[in-house]
């Protein structure tokens, strides 16, 4: 389902990332952790097809992200893979249920409010459909944010450190919420991370 093959990046002529060969099959859950500065978040724009490789691959759904043109690339990324970021980059003047629906339209989906409002409700924040982004307590706006990831159906769904401001209670909540909400659609989960807590809680790990 999720698969890369000798993938590299360079931010510059001298300094090259070599990344290990990942092959993660449909609706498992990994982990993908290391040390700060190690290359994790630039792996996960690169799995995400928010970076093109240097060399090497990354294929999703049998599809071969660096064989599509940018406007097929955008689409294909819109349908079949959901991005936690660090920042939720929500679009401020929309509400809550507006940005949901702007993620189906950029997919070329229709804006499903019916869908939205179920996920959102699943997510215990069915009564912020109509709240701005800016009201919502941080809590609140992650949990939007993975909203926004799965409203889709993502194939895949990546999630980039998404404890590490969060004590163990809260940790614990968003790890169980993503494996939920990942197995609910049978979606391959890959949380990026230096957070060595997660740890215990992945049986599939790959250390950078």
């Amino acid at each position: 389902m999720l698969k890369t093959k000798d993938l590299q990046y360079s931010y510059d002529s001298s300094n090259a990332l070599r990344f290990p060969d990942i092959n993660c099959d449909k609706g498992a859950h990994w982990l993908l952790i290391g040390q700060s500065g190690c290359g994790k978040t630039t792996l996960l724009h690169l799995l995400g097809g928010l970076l093109t490789p240097n060399s090497g691959s990354v294929t999703i759904a049998n599809t071969n992200l660096n064989a599509l043109g940018s406007s097929k690339l955008d689409q294909f990324r819109g349908k079949n893979i959901g991005i936690i970021f660090q920042k939720s980059h929500f679009v401020k003047a929309l509400t809550v249920g507006e940005n949901l629906g702007l993620a189906q339209q950029l997919a070329g989906e229709k804006i499903d409010k019916a869908r939205t409002q179920a996920l959102l409700d699943r997510l215990n924040l069915g009564h912020k459909f109509n709240s701005k982004p800016s009201s919502l307590s941080q809590g609140e706006q992650q949990r939007v944010a993975i909203a926004r990831a799965l409203i889709n159906k993502p194939a895949v769904i990546l999630a980039d450190e998404p404890t590490s401001a969060l004590d163990d209670t809260n940790t614990d909540e968003v790890i169980k919420l993503l494996e939920e909400a990942a197995a609910e659609v049978n979606a391959t989960l890959l949380v990026v991370t230096h957070d060595n807590r997660l740890k215990e809680r992945f049986k599939n790990q790959i250390q950078l």
